[in-house]
């Protein structure tokens, strides 16, 4: 099992806070590999919130290659972001790590959100291939506003390794997940989480309905529903396929990905709505043991878990900061003023939402909805 930390607060606050957390859960993580998002971002990126940010890694040999392709297509450089790497024993050092500030062409500069957003996707899925057979470039968001960091190794050894420690560098949405490697083989693109056009998740469990999830997505049209090196990488694609290409309310992605019996349909106010998800979309039904915490563009953070809830999940928090996370240990050491009796556990029908501010917490009940 993996072990997951989101935090989201209304202030600035360092990812340390979500490596320190996965430090209590060390038992669920096997140090094959930590993954960060950050959202909202402070200091040095809080004036740049309306350019895109590349985040990956390049080798010597592939800096010269993103280069050349982002000057070809018109992409200008406004800042760049490394990290302060130490030496740590263990974890072999790569060439670059980055965080890319992009203005965009000159041709994009009036066009519509949707269209700039489908070039920085088109921008990035290029990037992907182009360093794919050597490794040389390895890209994992390209989107205003957010930054992802990925290495293969200890968490608590990459906070170090990365010096974020020391570093300025702030956000008020953050999610880790220290790896429990199920694959073959170690690859980043399978490190949680995963994120598409301002939609992110990550996920502790066996996401067994992933071949016909992944077909059925694939089949889509869509060019970014593409890679699947994980099988919780469809997570964070359904959830864009339902709320962004289909325009539903995030509430449905839980009655997408778990469906309720006939019985439990015809108790809900919106009940056509919901049989009509059911047949149309079968194929996004998941068979877990699942639990997944995701945000959403506008910076809301959910938890819900699949019908066997075989995995552990919590949230709690004060007004202004709140986390979603796979133990109270972890809580603990985030939140450790909260009052622990209101401590959430969601169960099969839950849905758990915070806010953009972290104001408090909702409980959407799938029965009700």
């Amino acid at each position: 099992m993996c072990r997951l930390v989101a935090i989201t607060s209304d202030e600035y606050f360092s990812p340390v806070e979500n490596i320190l957390a996965l430090e209590t859960m060390k038992e669920g993580h096997d140090g094959s590999g930590m993954g960060l998002i950050l959202k909202g971002l402070g200091g040095e990126f809080e004036e740049l919130k309306d350019y895109p940010i590349l985040s990956g890694i390049c080798s010597k040999e592939g800096i010269n290659k993103l280069d050349s392709y982002m000057d070809k297509i018109g992409f200008r450089l406004k800042y760049a972001w490394t990290p302060k790497t130490r030496h740590v024993k263990g974890i072999e050092a790569r060439d670059y790590y980055f965080a890319r500030v992009y203005d965009y062409p000159d041709v994009y500069r009036d066009r519509s959100q949707e269209d700039k957003e489908a070039l920085l996707l088109k921008t990035r899925i290029t990037l992907r291939k182009l360093g794919q057979d050597d490794e040389s470039i390895i890209v994992f968001s390209f989107y205003p506003d957010i930054i992802t960091l990925k290495e293969v190794g200890d968490p608590l050894q990459l906070g170090t390794f990365f010096g974020l420690d020391k570093s300025p560098l702030r956000a008020k949405i953050i999610f880790a997940q220290g790896r429990q490697n199920t694959n073959y083989a170690i690859n980043l693109y399978a490190c949680h989480p995963f994120f598409i056009q301002g939609y992110g998740t990550m996920t502790n469990g066996e996401n067994t309905a992933f071949i016909p999830i992944r077909e059925f997505l694939s089949s889509r049209g869509f060019p970014g529903y593409i890679g699947y090196n994980s099988d919780s990488e469809v997570f964070c694609h359904i959830l864009h396929y339902i709320c962004r290409r289909l325009g539903y309310p995030l509430f449905y992605y839980k009655d997408v990905i778990t469906p309720l019996n006939d019985a439990e349909i015809n108790m809900r106010p919106d009940s056509e709505a919901v049989r009509f998800l059911k047949m149309s979309l079968r194929p996004l039904c998941i068979d877990g043991p699942n639990c997944v915490i995701g945000f959403t563009p506008d910076g809301t953070c959910f938890m819900v878990q699949d019908a066997k809830k075989l995995r552990p999940g919590v949230v709690g928090g004060v007004a202004g900061k709140y986390g979603l996370m796979s133990e109270e240990c972890g809580l603990d050491s985030a939140i450790p003023e909260r009052d622990k009796s209101k401590d959430i556990f969601p169960m099969k029908y839950d849905m758990v939402i915070v806010r953009p501010g972290a104001g408090e917490v909702e409980v959407w009940n799938q029965l009700h909805g």
